[in-house]
């Protein structure tokens, strides 16, 4: 669905204007979209009826407490990679058979907490791993339930930093060793072997990578089950790329198909991980131009918001269309789109060719739900942003502003 829109003059989320929503509870803002969160769940969901399957919502993408109690009760289980995020989904009302716990470094307070939740199972992401989940279950008195994530080797077309799946990143068992560690696993009274998983990067949008993937946990499987070991889970992970510009985002219609086709008639359970395409384009961030710095050879639109509140441009390079709220007909200005921070690297926008503004008025930033507040920091002791959630003609704070106050609470002179 088209969220977020003009209609006669004003910049709409539902069908709420979103200046309304930037007076009442200031800026910066986060404003998500409820319909399209939900409508981006449901179509990876019906893409998938025909086959077992588990969607696991990824919680990092963006783990607001009302985002995730709205996924649960679409139907999503939670893909987690921390004790805090494990936290978060069970507060949020989760079951703890519906939640997967990834993450390459999982500490022992982590994987207690997990065991004694009951979750659906660890991702093993190493053989030292393997060894703590299988000393901590007896004290516990747990067997634990695992998979082992394997690297598959498989060459994506995204950034850099946020490539997962080469034998060159931290992530994951080299296939070349996976089988012999699910062997080693079923050999212990502490562990079952419940499946096998992989996650081969983010924002990744070509199709043919993520069949590839899970062509390789097939010929794992098959292995293994030649061995006596059958798994019943197939964990396939997320990154589903969306559009940020002019980008094609993943065909989820042909993903799916394909999917389908591997799946049918084998004895397997899919699990997929979707974060970024679920809340990615049903979120933005509103903020507010404190200043136009027209110099020469360079123009500068200084906004309330910067790095700590969206870190994405100064991280990744990524690109996050920038809107006004009111549409005027002024001449256009090039200018960088950057924050209040002490930093060069603080920016939102580079040359980006836009309507010229003036000091007071309010700039949308686009596709800002996945990896936004999930980023947040309080350098320069700037509190973060406030939460609100559209839902047809109303809006919910789901996250207050923090004050200077929280930032100094835990703090002792």
């Amino acid at each position: 669905m088209q969220a977020f829109h003009y209609n006669l003059g004003d910049f709409i989320c539902e069908q709420v204007p979103v200046e309304s929503i930037a007076t009442r509870f200031g800026t910066p803002v986060y404003i998500y979209s409820q319909a399209a969160i939900l409508d981006n769940f449901r179509r990876i969901e019906q893409g998938l009826s025909r086959i077992p399957h588990l969607l696991c919502y990824s919680v990092k993408a963006n783990s607001n407490l009302k985002i995730l109690a709205l996924l649960l009760r679409a139907g999503a289980g939670f893909d987690i990679v921390s004790g805090g995020e494990l936290a978060r989904a069970l507060r949020a009302g989760a079951k703890a058979d519906r939640v997967v716990f990834s993450g390459v470094g999982k500490t022992e307070g982590e994987i207690d907490a997990g065991l004694q939740a009951g979750i659906l199972m660890f991702n093993v992401e190493s053989a030292g791993e393997l060894d703590v989940i299988g000393n901590r279950a007896p004290h516990l008195g747990r067997r634990a339930d695992i998979s082992i994530r394997i690297n598959p080797d498989v060459q994506t077309e995204t950034h850099p930093y946020i490539s997962t799946g080469q034998r060159i990143h931290k992530f994951g068992v080299p296939k070349a060793e996976a089988a012999a560690l699910c062997k080693r696993a079923a050999r212990s009274e502490h562990l079952r072997v419940r499946g096998l998983a992989c996650h081969i990067g983010s924002q990744i949008l070509e199709v043919e990578p993520f069949l590839q993937a899970l062509d390789e946990l097939l010929g794992v499987a098959r292995e293994l089950s030649m061995d006596g070991i059958d798994v019943e889970l197939l964990d396939m992970g997320g990154g589903f790329g969306i559009r940020y510009s002019d980008e094609q985002p993943l065909d989820l219609d042909r993903l799916t198909q394909g999917v389908e086709t591997r799946i049918t008639g084998t004895p397997y359970r899919l699990i997929l991980e979707p974060g970024r395409a679920v809340v990615g384009n049903a979120g933005i961030l509103v903020t507010q131009v404190l200043y136009v710095k027209r110099n020469q050879p360079k123009n500068f639109i200084v906004v309330d918001a910067g790095m700590s509140d969206l870190m994405r441009p100064s991280l990744y390079g990524s690109y996050h269309e920038v809107v006004p709220l009111r549409p005027s007909t002024r001449e256009t200005l090039r200018a960088d789109v950057v924050g209040p921070l002490c930093e060069t690297g603080d920016f939102l926008a580079e040359n980006r060719e836009m309507s010229d503004v003036h000091s007071g008025e309010l700039l949308a930033i686009l596709t800002a739900g996945a990896y936004g507040y999930a980023l947040a920091s309080n350098y320069n002791t700037r509190p973060r942003p406030a939460e609100v959630l559209v839902h047809g003609d109303q809006m919910e704070l789901v996250r207050r502003r923090e004050s200077v106050e929280d930032l100094m609470a835990t703090e002792t002179f």
